[in-house]
């Protein structure tokens, strides 16, 4: 064990960016327009029954409060073929993070980016504070997948391929 423990922000989180996470993003239509973030802190498997997920939020996201109040909002694990769009996906710029990007609308009106690893349909469960960030809970309502497709993984903090186990 290291001996020389901290308890300073800016240490916990280049330590933090140094875990592997998958990249998603979270989008819906949002008064007619499509609304985008991104967000590496994606977690799967919180509950199987029912099925939740979580991501964390700064409380400075100036585009989470347009998609909190979502009815549904679709979550699209990126894959490694979205390695070139995150940053775009991610700008400042809201009105051009999906210009060129293929998009599908549920009928609930999530959006979910074509030719991602998987996708998520979900609703807004519950939101815990915590810290600079709001932990939101999601109910997944409906789930698919491209098995074929490898999930885009950020660390330190680069977008990576996913290595393979085995």
């Amino acid at each position: 064990m290291h001996d020389t423990f901290t308890d300073d922000p800016l240490d916990i989180r280049e330590a933090v960016a140094e875990v592997p996470s998958v990249v998603a993003a979270i989008a819906a239509r949002v008064a007619g327009v499509p609304v985008v973030m991104v967000a590496t802190s994606f977690t799967v498997g919180v509950s199987y029954d029912p099925p939740l997920v979580t991501i964390a939020v700064q409380h400075t996201s100036t585009t989470w409060p347009d998609l909190a109040g979502a009815s549904t909002l679709g979550i699209s694990v990126l894959a490694e073929d979205h390695a070139q769009h995150t940053r775009q996906l991610a700008s400042r710029d809201r009105t051009q993070r999906l210009v060129g990007i293929g998009s599908v609308d549920t009928h609930g009106g999530a959006v979910l980016l074509e030719g991602a690893h998987s996708w998520l349909e979900c609703t807004v469960e519950a939101v815990h504070r915590a810290g600079d960030h709001d932990i939101v809970v999601l109910r997944v309502l409906r789930f698919a997948r491209d098995p074929s497709r490898s999930a885009l993984v950020w660390h330190r903090p680069a977008r990576r391929r996913q290595v393979a186990a085995g």
